[in-house]
């Protein structure tokens, strides 16, 4: 049951779509009002905390401290407050279950039993709608909450093959270098991201023309080889007349405004620019049909970056670091980006209204802005994924979590983060594989893809200045080869599970205790369950081919080596686990069945109805479309039954 109390005079996000029961006070929640509106809720010693979407830390959020502040941070320690979005959504799991959605996109602090105090406090400004929610399990709350907030976005089939990406590719024979690598090793690919350097002086919507004389062409060619390339577009319109894209913002008042009236400036990739206003209808009209200059071009995804927003400097604060984090409580001292978001605003339903208020809708409109454009564009489905994010943004594209470093530290929050994103339905979501920063050693990115098989988002990317990480460069590259063919032989499962998801209001990737009701399940966060028949146990630590594996039921081990399965019977319990680093070792349900195909070099060779099935039960309900079109119903789900 959800029910809905409001406080003050909220901003309405469009986070929440269902309807919800309205009432004057909360039941589990005491309130108080002071210059900050706070809300407390007394903890049990053994209640777990989940939620909060993109968030550091584990499964369970207990003993920490967070803040929703959309913020362009790569150093992801557990001690940051905040990510690149805000998912203010928390579930009690303990003697008794409930919920909490804090819907506000100012600035929210969370301190759950931090230092010991027992009890979550939220402080948030006077405005916010709170959306209760109470169930039998933390599980039933996550599903409730979900049909509340709408249908995940469902991407074409090509979107959850392997992707190739680094900020450095600037010219054409970069891209034949990744194709042609990925291609002469056997290592299957189905598309390659082009960070800012495509562009004519990192100007969105424009194309470097000596370093891509026919970009149409070009594209048209590697999709005749099965590759897809996947432009970035990032929120800041160049200051630059002549550009059509500048003018047509100026003439039409599109941008956002200064304290003075003017259109706001600060400085990103291309210099000084203008933001859209993203709050405006018509400007997410505009915006979004900008689009067109590259689907006219044959581009079919794209990748929206520095949409906190980022800044680099602005007219008021002049030049800093853009590395360094905003700052996100107020008793910290402030940066230079802190303060930017305080000297802009928006034409808000003919309101001007200080970009501070409403900041961490900004990524999410943008989001919105192309999703909702290129629906009308785009005679098929398209890929469309983002770094800043708020709720609701889910029903349009998926998102990457952000600048995160080549860490095994990373993988483990990688892993932990994933069920907190489907949670508030982010479900095609991911990580930079192998890490965005630093140099990936061989052995990390082998474990990484090894998880990465099972994100519907699986993208490999790095940054300018690090070692090269495409997989083929790697010593004994046919291992890289083995495992990454393992996700197109799951193709079949992976697509059809995530559908099933998406189409039922459910999570793709959750945590054991959403499925089984013992105490240690309960802990476990370094295991979580993929669909309705797999669990995962990843390999998250160096040097380590052992670990240990809790089984809350009997299930099949099911080893996979880079050629082929073997399967065997696992009964319940702890279990030490081997795997080499060409090995990929997941489990199979107790009764339950994965449909497997044949490998393939890219999606556009794998047969989704030529399967057979691993595990010991007898059937499967498999999803099947032509995974492009835009027809995705429940209608297309068969029956597979064991021969």
């Amino acid at each position: 049951m959800a029910k809905e109390v409001i406080f003050g005079t909220p901003f309405e996000t469009g986070a929440i779509l269902g309807e919800t029961e309205k009432a004057d006070s909360l039941e589990h929640w005491q309130t108080e009002q002071g210059e900050k509106l706070v809300f407390r809720c007394p903890l049990a010693e053994n209640d777990i905390v989940y939620g909060l979407g993109e968030q550091v830390r584990g499964i369970d959020k207990r003993g920490g401290r967070y803040v929703s502040y959309n913020t362009d941070n790569p150093n992801h320690t557990d001690d940051m407050l905040s990510m690149y979005g805000s998912h203010n959504l928390i579930v009690v799991d303990g003697d008794k279950h409930f919920g909490a959605f804090f819907d506000t996109p100012s600035r929210v602090l969370f301190e759950i039993d931090w230092q010991n105090s027992g009890e979550i406090t939220v402080t948030c400004d006077g405005n916010v709608k709170v959306i209760e929610l109470t169930g039998e399990s933390s599980y039933a709350i996550v599903k409730e909450f979900l049909s509340l907030i709408g249908r995940s976005y469902i991407p074409p089939l090509w979107a959850f093959g392997f992707g190739q990406s680094r900020w450095g590719y600037k010219r054409q024979k970069d891209f034949d270098e990744v194709a042609d690598g990925y291609r002469n090793a056997n290592i299957p690919l189905d598309w390659i991201c082009m960070d800012i350097d495509y562009m004519d002086r990192f100007i969105d919507f424009t194309v470097n023309k000596k370093r891509f004389p026919d970009l149409k062409g070009y594209a048209e060619s590697l999709r005749k080889r099965g590759i897809r390339l996947v432009p970035i577009v990032d929120a800041g319109v160049k200051i630059e007349p002549g550009n059509d894209t500048y003018d047509t913002g100026v003439q039409n008042n599109y941008f956002c405004t200064n304290h003075e009236g003017g259109f706001f400036k600060a400085a990103v990739w291309p210099g000084m620019t203008h933001f859209p206003d993203f709050f405006q209808p018509a400007v997410r009209e505009w915006f979004g049909n900008e689009y067109r200059k590259l689907t006219d071009l044959g581009i079919e995804g794209f990748w929206n970056d520095m949409n906190e927003p980022a800044i680099f400097y602005s007219e008021y604060t002049g030049i800093f670091n853009a590395l360094t984090p905003a700052p996100t409580l107020e008793s910290e001292k402030e940066s230079n980006a802190y303060k930017d978001y305080r000297n802009f605003y928006h034409n808000i339903n003919g309101q001007r209204v200080l970009h501070e208020k409403v900041h961490n809708l900004y990524g999410a409109l943008m989001t919105q802005a192309a999703g909702e454009q290129l629906d009308k564009i785009l005679p098929n489905r398209y890929l469309l994924f983002s770094r800043a994010s708020y709720v609701g943004a889910h029903r349009y594209g998926g998102i990457w979590t952000g600048d995160n470093a080549s860490e095994w530290d990373h993988l483990v929050r990688n892993v932990k983060m994933m069920p907190s994103l489907n949670m508030v339905g982010f479900l095609y979501s991911g990580a930079d594989t192998g890490g965005f920063g630093g140099n990936c050693g061989r052995e990390l990115m082998l474990r990484w893809l090894a998880f990465s098989v099972f994100t519907p988002l699986m993208r490999n990317h790095s940054a300018l200045l690090t070692k090269k990480q495409e997989c083929f460069r790697y010593a004994d590259n046919e291992d890289f080869a083995g495992v990454i063919s393992l996700r197109y032989k799951l193709l079949p499962y992976i697509y059809s599970e995530f559908v099933k998801a998406a189409l039922g209001g459910d999570m793709y990737i959750k945590p054991l205790s959403f499925e089984y009701g013992d105490e240690r399940s309960r802990r476990v966060e370094d295991q979580l369950l993929v669909g309705d028949s797999i669990m995962i146990a990843p390999f998250v630590q160096k040097g380590r081919k052992t670990r240990e594996v809790w089984l809350p039921e009997d299930m099949t081990e099911v080893r996979y080596d880079g050629k082929s399965f073997s399967c065997q019977k696992a009964e319940s319990g702890e279990h030490t686990v081997s795997a080499q680093l060409n090995e990929v070792v997941f489990y199979i349900r107790k009764g339950k069945c994965v449909p497997v195909t044949r490998g393939a070099q890219c999606t556009d060779e794998v047969n989704l109805d030529d399967v057979v099935l691993l595990g010991d039960g007898k059937e499967y309900r498999q999803y099947v479309d032509d995974g492009l079109t835009k027809r995705v119903s429940a209608d297309n789900i068969r029956l597979l039954r064991r021969k």
